[in-house]
């Protein structure tokens, strides 16, 4: 792809457009930059821009600039509906995301992990296997470096593994991974889409490029992912923790098989450190890919054995008085909150923040099943007493200090206290890891 002395427009000044910026003025591109906030507040972003000709709007998004680009380059944080963005593409300016950008520059094999939960999980276990076989990988996309910057370092590459959001998916034309993964669909970011339907068809876009020679790896056991995977191209290579199955990855008493074109892995669960039934299907999916890309099978079990939890995600914090307490902080929709419940019995349940839309309806088979209390903090704590109060003793905490507390008194020992919100930490804290520090600092003064 030839940019030189294009007119290009890169909207929003976070990680991503940042290095958008500089990867499209290092191609000759002629480089604009907008943001709404000011220039104090991206002092840091402009510095890193300092040893490039990039025009700065500012505090504005003008709409002449937007009319007048050869192209747009999006950054995730940037919704759909932007007036602004609306127009160019009425007037066919050509607009695109930074994955798709990346996309152009990328001439290796990509693995590609969506879903509403587990993609940074699962994206960490692939990269860590493509590594221990040897592979030069980068690992990167939603979580750590932006795609774009495999394209600006000049490096060599054997593997790129990412993991893919909703949001950068909105903006591609001809982005196609090798192996793409689709982990789960549940109700998330309907703060950001008018429906579900338009947040599925979001993410069903990682299959759209794709063909038979590509594959597609899809959970089995998700009703949804499963109805929508009967009509993508690419070929179908199914997980499941339920179903035994003659061509796919599946659990069965203990063991993961691997089967593919006639051919047989077995892998021992016993001994895996990484626990809970979501990172079942999480290494699942992780081998999956890393089998279909070329990986051997001892050298990807050996990286499943030896990897642990990421941080925030079912975390082990300590024990008192007979109870267990872990912090779950990432859990910030439904449907990783179920997979979090899954895993325990005799629950007290602290969740609550910043409500993204969703109904909290789905929860209250497992609520019935195994919470034997509900502690809510939060915007969101009305709405989730109304859907889930019934099924269960239900209190209100003011703090999540307070909610702690509460839990560790009502707790009987042999319970589990789990802080899994359901829900964003905006309405009181930075971002979801100072809730679980705050946390951690809670249960640690106990």
């Amino acid at each position: 792809m030839d940019y030189r002395n294009q007119n290009i427009l890169v909207v929003g000044l976070a990680k991503t457009g940042v290095a958008c910026a500089r990867f499209l003025a290092s191609k000759g591109a002629r480089v604009t930059v907008t943001d709404m906030r000011n220039e104090t507040a991206l002092a840091g972003q402009l510095a890193e821009l300092g040893g490039y000709n990039v025009i700065r709007e500012l505090e504005r998004h003008d709409a002449a600039t937007f009319l007048a680009s050869d192209m747009i380059v999006v950054s995730p944080g940037v919704p759909m509906d932007l007036p602004q963005l609306v127009a160019a593409q009425r007037a066919g300016v050509e607009i695109i995301s930074e994955i798709e950008l990346a996309g152009r520059f990328i001439d290796v094999p990509l693995a590609a992990i969506t879903g509403t939960n587990g993609k940074t999980t699962t994206t960490t276990i692939l990269g860590a296997i493509f590594k221990h076989n040897g592979y030069h990988t980068f690992v990167g996309g939603n979580i750590g470096n932006p795609l774009i910057e495999l394209a600006e370092s000049h490096q060599i590459w054997d593997q790129i593994v990412a993991e893919i959001s909703s949001f950068q998916l909105e903006w591609i034309t001809s982005f196609r991974p090798t192996v793409a993964a689709l982990l789960n669909l549940s109700e998330d970011h309907l703060d950001r889409y008018p429906d579900y339907q338009a947040y599925i068809d979001a993410k069903l876009r990682i299959f759209e490029n794709q063909t038979e020679e590509d594959f597609a790896v899809v959970n089995r056991d998700d009703p949804l992912v499963w109805q929508h995977a009967q009509a993508l191209k690419a070929s179908l290579f199914p997980f499941s923790r339920k179903v035994e199955l003659e061509e796919g990855i599946f659990y069965r008493d203990g063991v993961i098989t691997y089967r593919h074109d006639g051919h047989e892995e077995c892998f021992p669960t016993a001994a895996i450190r990484l626990q809970g039934v979501h990172n079942l299907e999480n290494i699942m999916a992780a081998t999956a890919c890393a089998l279909l890309l070329g990986c051997r099978p001892d050298e990807t079990f050996e990286t499943i054995l030896c990897f642990e939890a990421l941080h925030h995600r079912m975390e082990f914090v300590r024990e008192v008085n007979g109870v267990s307490y872990y912090e779950d902080s990432k859990a910030t929709n439904v449907g990783s909150v179920e997979k979090a419940l899954e895993s325990f019995k005799y629950i007290t349940l602290i969740a609550g923040g910043k409500d993204k839309g969703g109904s909290y309806a789905p929860l209250a088979p497992m609520v019935k099943e195994r919470v034997r209390h509900l502690v809510l903090i939060g915007e969101a704590a009305g709405r989730m007493e109304q859907e889930l109060g019934e099924f269960t003793d239900t209190r209100r905490a003011a703090t999540l200090e307070d909610a702690v507390r509460i839990s560790a008194e009502i707790t009987a020992s042999g319970g589990t206290v789990l802080m899994s919100p359901a829900c964003s930490s905006f309405d009181m804290f930075r971002d979801y890891e100072e809730r679980a520090q705050r946390f951690i600092d809670a249960v640690k003064a106990l």
